[in-house]
């Protein structure tokens, strides 16, 4: 069985009297900031002047400056902006400032894994990746508990690059819940098919269609939606808390039968085929050559498929529900 890192495994004294230099304040960022403060570090923010995250930064209470004199004077380097902004970045500002033994941070693998960043030699390179978005990471931390992380080593110049990981993930409260060793493949691979097949795509899409089959067997919209999406919600709770078979246990005799009778003739052995051929194209490195392709020309297929799904029945007659379950705008805000 995996080995699972605790709290009592990891120390924050690599990090004890160095200088942490967060590089964006957006939702991740802004998380593990306030977490590594709180922890007792120094924390310091580069960010882009007179940008609203800048702003925010300083509202927040911390010593913030562009993104060049935060890369030279910390010690420690958590490149915490939007993966496709990176490598610009990176080039623009930190590649050339950043110091020798210093530590660079990822929150996730894709540009070191496909090279879209190359280091130095003499830094260590690690990542700490919570396995949730910035704001449990924060909320989680405020009550005492934390979101699991992975963690991996990518390059160890100093001999300390573990240790300096792992205090990173106890800094931002991961090692509350606990953390896996992996490496920077193994997580990026792992997170874009798990997005694609599953919990983006795959989930996204089992809910649409069965929204429309719902509707064209003449049901009302109403109703449809509260049974795909509504309810998923709550299947999803059950799950998380209580694993596969604890929803079961907490759903109806029929729900359980039906579910499990039925639900191996809709989601079959081709859905898996199709899966697979999902993860071999992010293997191959194909989708992330698609996707850069993409993001150089300006997303204009990702821009029609976000109006095409908007437009879709099911976000329509969502966005009148949510308004009556949640009430005005609430259950679309932030």
């Amino acid at each position: 069985m995996v080995n699972v890192i605790g709290d009592d495994q990891a120390s924050l004294e690599p990090l004890r009297g160095k200088t942490i230099a967060v590089i964006g304040y957006g939702i991740q960022g802004r998380a593990q900031a306030l977490n590594m403060r709180d922890s007792g570090l120094k924390v310091i923010i580069g960010a882009r002047k007179n940008g609203s995250s800048w702003d925010r930064a300083v509202e927040d209470g911390f010593e913030v400056m562009d993104v060049a004199t935060a890369a030279s004077q910390g010690d420690v380097v958590m490149m915490l902006i939007p993966d496709m902004d990176q490598p610009r970045v990176w080039e623009e500002s930190v590649r050339d400032n950043i110091r020798e033994g210093a530590v660079l941070d990822f929150a996730h693998g894709f540009n070191i894994h496909y090279k879209l960043i190359v280091p130095p030699s003499n830094i260590d390179v690690v990542m700490v990746a919570p396995k949730a978005p910035g704001r449990a990471v924060r909320e989680e931390f405020q009550k005492g508990r934390g979101v699991p992380a992975v963690v991996a080593v990518a390059q160890d110049y100093s001999g300390e690059a573990w240790n300096r990981a792992l205090a990173i993930a106890k800094a931002i409260g991961s090692t509350r819940a606990g953390v896996i060793k992996t490496t920077f493949k193994e997580e990026t691979e792992t997170d874009l098919i798990g997005e694609q097949t599953v919990l983006v795509g795959g989930l996204m899409q089992l809910i649409k269609l069965g929204f429309e089959n719902l509707v064209e067997l003449g049901y009302q919209p109403e109703v449809a939606y509260y049974e795909v999406l509504n309810e998923a919600k709550l299947i999803m709770d059950l799950i998380y808390y209580r694993g596969i078979t604890g929803m079961l246990n907490g759903v109806s005799l029929t729900a359980r039968y039906g579910g499990l009778t039925v639900g191996p003739r809709v989601i079959d052995e081709r859905v898996k085929e199709n899966m697979r051929r999902a993860a071999e194209r992010v293997i191959s490195g194909e989708f992330a050559q698609e996707w850069l392709e993409e993001y150089r020309r300006g997303m204009p297929n990702l821009r029609k498929m976000l109006e095409e799904a908007s437009e879709h029945q099911i976000e329509k007659v969502g966005r009148e529900m949510r308004k009556m379950i949640f009430g005005e705008e609430g259950g679309d805000k932030e």
